[in-house]
């Protein structure tokens, strides 16, 4: 007999001590205009979860929302000023969110406890502190993906004329005004010009051809790779200023209207990317880069033509471009509460 009343004592002993509530947390907060305060908490499977709130005014809260994460809603109120000793059941182990919503145009202070009410001895311990970690999501998302196949790199003659530009006051009804056009391939990178005049500048561009040959330490395998290439390119310029009777006033003109303004004899209206006056002339063009170019070509003698030598080489960069499907990463990061336990 007096062994069953010891046992019994022990067994109502433990009973007490699971019955007693732990205190979870005990605070203060001010919910303000409009605002929304949340708490996370964790509780261990089998306790009893004891919640209390109290508005200190006796003010309306619009909301207030016990959820066990992420989005099982185990209690909501709305419009109230005071809960008292909301009990929930917890299931298993896990972590909960306390809410609290403000809909007014003014702050509200509140109080609130959380207890807890463990099921046996063995989690009265437990911490329901709850701490956040981030975790990585990857998934891999076949992507189309634009690639280059095969870059050529082309050099081409897009002009080579011998212009004759006759005196202001020639007798035969021709003008002192030539204009030349060219079109610029797409995908050109760069061009080159050499306006020379007379027979000297007729005569530098083949010494300048000559001089690239034996000077030159560049091997290239572009196709048509020349003196002119050289300039447009690289910016290399073998060729000479040189002194000579004839000269020739040249422009490099923006567009349709520009040539017509200089064919008319409207300097003022036109614009262009580059205008001289020279006996000869060679450089490197980055602008424009693709279609029409005019070659606006004036000589200011009055009685005598002047023959003018015009090379253009542009240099092309032809590129093919195909899609193929690739496997590609998509990584998203998320945050989530866990317990110490």
């Amino acid at each position: 007999m007096k062994k069953f009343v010891s046992a019994l004592a022990c067994l109502l002993a433990l009973q007490a001590i699971a019955q007693k509530p732990v205190e979870v947390v005990e605070n203060t907060l001010k919910v303000a205009a409009w605002g929304d305060e949340e708490f996370y908490y964790g509780f261990a499977a089998g306790d009893q979860l004891i919640f209390n709130f109290e508005e200190t005014k006796g003010k309306e809260l619009k909301e207030v929302e016990i959820m066990e994460w992420p989005s099982t809603s185990k209690f909501m109120d709305y419009k109230t000023s005071r809960i008292q000793n909301k009990v929930i059941q917890i299931p298993r182990d896990g972590v909960y969110k306390f809410r609290f919503k403000n809909s007014s145009i003014s702050g509200r202070v509140c109080k609130f406890r959380i207890q807890r009410i463990p099921a046996s001895e063995a989690t009265r311990s437990y911490n329901s502190t709850v701490y956040w970690r981030t975790l990585y999501d990857t998934t891999i998302v076949p992507t189309q993906e634009r690639y280059l196949v095969k870059s050529d790199t082309m050099v081409h003659t897009v002009l080579e004329q011998n212009a004759k530009v006759y005196g202001q006051q020639t007798t035969n009804g021709q003008t002192n005004r030539t204009l030349l056009e060219f079109n610029l391939p797409q995908g050109t990178t760069a061009w080159s010009y050499y306006i020379g005049t007379g027979g000297e500048g007729m005569e530098e561009y083949y010494k300048a051809r000559e001089k690239y040959k034996e000077n030159s330490t560049t091997v290239s395998n572009i196709p048509g790779y020349t003196v002119m290439a050289a300039l447009a390119l690289q910016g290399l310029n073998y060729f000479n200023r040189i002194q000579g009777e004839d000269n020739i006033r040249y422009s490099f003109l923006r567009d349709a209207n520009s040539a017509t303004a200089f064919r008319e004899g409207r300097e003022t209206a036109a614009t262009a990317y580059k205008s001289a006056d020279v006996i000869n002339d060679a450089a490197q063009m980055k602008s424009p880069t693709y279609g029409k170019v005019y070659l606006g070509l004036l000589n200011d003698n009055l009685t005598e033509p002047v023959r003018v030598m015009v090379k253009v080489h542009a240099v092309v960069l032809n590129q093919q471009w195909d899609y193929r499907t690739v496997d590609r990463m998509n990584v998203r990061s998320r945050t989530e509460p866990y317990t110490k336990n």
